[in-house]
């Protein structure tokens, strides 16, 4: 067994004023109470929130600042996500840093929450990195969890743990910590949840096993949470099932059917090309039939 602990932080967050000067001093709290924690996750988009308007170019001062603190900590750092400018595209970017001070990784999440999110641009690289004698983590960002090929693709990199910051602040935050639950058991890895309050979302924040346990669920009040995980869980999971039961990687492996949804044919012929486009619904608006590829099984 190699423990390693890892906190999140769920706190008050503005989409008007910066944000960074509290999350170092609720990291700092932290550090004072919890010296033992080596890493620490905070919510999406927390240094400045949600507005575009204040988008970085990377590497920014931001940034460095929190470079500088995982160094004197000596943590492992992802400080939520930032908005990144990169000319005239704009996309939610979430940095790791080693306890060093380093910069490993820049993860830009690859599914904006469309229609609402409008203006913002989807990344194309995966993240994992590895924290020596412990394990391999994967990143994703919020509204990725609703697309599951996302974390099945972080897991056949050999994530062992997803780190998830999120920004939700809706009526269906009870669904995200049912899907979080569903991607750890069918991951079979550790899941870290963590959202913010006020502009920065409702909170709930949730950890999960590899076995879909909860290990911890917050409320609606700020709070920091540290939780020791043990890694090897996650491999004897992977080995033995589920609770000794489902073994969900190894069938995805060892699988001979082929998934045609996943042809372009599928996207621009079949029953989603007839789902109409990806906006926001309007007052009173009826909802656009599916049109004949409702029926259609095997469209070529």
């Amino acid at each position: 067994m190699t423990p390693f602990a890892i906190a999140g932080v769920q706190m008050s967050l503005s989409a008007i004023h910066s944000n960074v000067d509290r999350m170092i001093t609720r990291l700092s709290v932290l550090m004072q109470i919890y010296p033992w924690v080596q890493m620490v996750v905070f919510s999406e988009l927390a240094p400045f929130g949600p507005l575009i308007a204040n988008a970085k170019t990377f590497p920014c001062d931001t940034e460095a600042r929190f470079q500088e603190l995982a160094a004197r900590h000596k943590i492992w750092l992802l400080p939520g996500s930032m908005f990144e400018r990169e000319g005239d595209t704009i996309y939610n970017t979430a940095s790791v840093i080693d306890p060093a001070g380093n910069v490993v990784g820049r993860y830009r999440k690859m599914f904006p929450f469309y229609p609402y999110e409008q203006g913002v641009t989807g990344g194309n690289d995966f993240l994992v990195f590895d924290v020596p004698d412990v394990g391999r983590f994967g990143v994703s960002i919020c509204y990725d969890m609703w697309i599951p090929e996302t974390s099945r693709t972080l897991a056949a990199m050999g994530a062992e743990v997803i780190l998830h910051p999120t920004l939700t602040s809706s009526i269906d935050r009870d669904v995200e910590l049912a899907i979080a639950r569903a991607t750890a058991a069918q991951q079979q890895c550790f899941f870290f949840d963590v959202n913010g309050l006020g502009d920065g979302g409702i909170g709930q924040s949730i950890v999960i096993g590899p076995n879909g346990d909860p290990l911890h669920r917050c409320g609606a009040g700020e709070v920091l949470f540290p939780i020791e995980i043990d890694v090897s869980r996650v491999r004897r999971t992977r080995e033995l099932g589920l609770k000794g039961l489902g073994q969900p990687l190894k069938s995805f492996r060892d699988r001979t059917v082929r998934f045609p949804v996943y042809e372009d044919t599928w996207r621009e012929q079949g029953y989603f090309a007839g789902l109409g486009p990806l906006q926001k619904p309007v007052r009173n608006e009826p909802l656009p039939h599916p049109g004949p590829f409702a029926r259609t099984r095997n469209p070529q």
